[in-house]
């Protein structure tokens, strides 16, 4: 019981977060004419927000260690990333959520004595009834933009990849809410899922970079083919399992320094592009996910 308590609470500070950020980027990239769907994404918004405060309020010391080093829930530049962003944007955020995440700590004997398992429970249904909900929009708006009846500037693509981590969540959330294991999703798919992801990370800063900075879009490039390499050598299993885990752990740490210069880079206004800062700072959150779940053998 109390691994699940664990699980669940690691899972939705970290993903919904995720998910209140995907709409806060759909809500951005939606023209002025489109009321619709900017309300629809900011109801989104406010509800993955509210789950991750909910969250963060019954959170006590359930949170392992390696999880809150990570810099996964939150980096040094989340914060600041946050403020710049509202001002870019007008889209608010509640900052004082990411400064209530950066006061966690661990305290396993805590979390062993707090009866939550049955608030745990009713927090997984709550998230699973929203995924659903917000997976069917992030849909609409994909079929919406390919028939050319919807003009955002999020790349279709980006809404694919948000979808996929959508379900994801989804999945795991499934999974703790049916009591299975987590573990029961292959090591293998897991990083294939997050190297897929990893590398169209790079797509996307290579595509939203100003064509002046031709130095750092070469590197994405770079980044972008050295995944497509690993995905490719794991369909043709062409690596055995530890040696193919070893790559992606020394590339996602080499990707980890690039996006952290990225997002410094982008605050201090010393990087041309069309990133939103807060941009810059998910997704290096989700490579120092990726990056824990590597270096402990975890499948989420």
């Amino acid at each position: 019981m109390t691994d699940s308590i664990i699980l669940s609470i690691e899972t939705h500070l970290f993903f919904a977060r995720i998910m209140k950020e995907h709409a806060l980027f759909l809500e951005a990239g939606f023209p002025c004419c489109e009321k619709d769907f900017i309300e629809e994404a900011e109801r989104f918004r406010q509800q993955f927000e509210r789950l991750l405060q909910d969250t963060l309020e019954i959170a006590g010391g359930c949170v392992r260690e390696p999880v809150l080093k990570s810099g996964e829930l939150v980096t040094e530049f989340t914060v600041f990333a946050e403020k710049r962003t509202m001002a870019l944007s007008g889209v608010p955020i509640d900052v004082k959520t990411s400064e209530m995440e950066e006061q966690l700590r661990c305290n396993q004997e805590r979390c062993e004595k707090s009866p939550m398992y049955r608030d745990i429970m009713q927090l997984n249904r709550r998230a699973l009834g929203l995924l659903h909900e917000l997976i069917r929009f992030k849909e609409r708006i994909l079929c919406k933009v390919r028939e050319a009846q919807l003009f955002t500037v999020n790349y279709p693509l980006l809404i694919e990849h948000i979808i996929r981590e959508a379900k994801m969540y989804r999945d795991i959330v499934e999974q703790l809410l049916s009591k299975r294991t987590i573990s029961c999703r292959k090591f293998y798919e897991t990083e294939e899922f997050w190297n897929r992801i990893m590398m169209e990370h790079a797509w996307f800063i290579r595509g939203l970079l100003d064509p002046s900075q031709a130095a750092l879009i070469e590197t994405a490039d770079q980044f972008s083919k050295d995944y497509k390499r690993l995905l490719d050598e794991a369909y043709s299993q062409e690596c055995r399992a530890n040696a193919m885990t070893e790559a992606s752990l020394t590339e996602t740490l080499k990707y980890r320094e690039f996006k952290t210069a990225a997002v410094s880079g982008i605050l201090d206004c010393q990087i041309s592009s069309i990133i939103l800062p807060l941009l810059a700072d998910h997704v290096l959150r989700e490579a120092n996910h990726y990056i824990r779940l590597l270096e402990t053998g975890q499948t989420r």
